[in-house]
């Protein structure tokens, strides 16, 4: 196995073995790993198609727990967001891409680390929200935390909003893979290298259930 397989295997293995429990941040965890051996487009492509993989699974299980009204709110904007955002990946300038995206990851853990803090998001916000998550998805496959933020303040419980991340983030999949093709971002061989990787995802997902069940029992 050669590095760049080496890499994306680990990237992707360890992304969505914390997208399993947490559902959100597999990109943030998975592009580092991948940054270093392809462009950032290259990279977008291949977490686009293991998203494809993983969202009908995660969907189909959590559906009951999904608030859907939100998901219905959350579409048409995020729509127009990834679509600007995938422009912007296919025509933007590499360099650029890789330190907004270094800035977007360092306030993204900032953030995580200030005490639990409640956002009173006025009704409006969320549409600016969405589309603001569908860009930086569109850009960087990191919508999760802006989403999160929309959805932590509209559900009650953390199932429903581990859920509803799953049912947020599997909608703007399959809004991007169409767009990704058209754009010529997503391309055969990184299909055919996913094959390659695709043991480790399956291992990924069935063991990030297995803690999240584990995390449930002890708290």
């Amino acid at each position: 196995m050669d590095m760049m397989l080496l890499l994306l295997t680990i990237g992707i293995f360890t992304g969505f073995f914390v997208q399993t429990i947490t559902g959100f941040a597999g990109a943030l965890i998975a592009l580092p790993f991948l940054l270093f051996v392809m462009p950032l487009p290259d990279a977008i492509g291949y977490l686009s198609i293991f998203y494809f993989i993983s969202t009908p699974i995660h969907v189909y299980k959590e559906w009951n727990y999904i608030d859907k009204p939100l998901l219905k709110k959350l579409a048409l904007s995020s729509f127009f967001g990834l679509l600007i955002g995938i422009i912007v990946l296919a025509y933007g300038q590499p360099v650029i891409l890789k330190k907004a995206l270094g800035v977007f990851i360092i306030l993204f853990v900032l953030n995580s680390l200030k005490a639990n803090k409640e956002i009173q998001l006025i009704s409006k916000m969320k549409y600016f929200f969405g589309f603001l998550g569908g860009f930086f998805s569109g850009v960087f496959s990191t919508g999760g935390p802006l989403y999160l933020v929309i959805v932590k303040n509209e559900t009650s419980d953390v199932k429903t909003l581990r859920a509803t991340m799953f049912g947020v983030l599997g909608l703007i999949t399959f809004m991007r893979i169409p767009v990704l093709a058209f754009e010529g971002i997503l391309t055969v061989n990184q299909l055919y290298n996913s094959l390659y990787v695709l043991p480790f995802f399956i291992l990924a997902l069935i063991l990030g259930k297995k803690v999240y069940l584990k995390l449930n029992e002890l708290f």
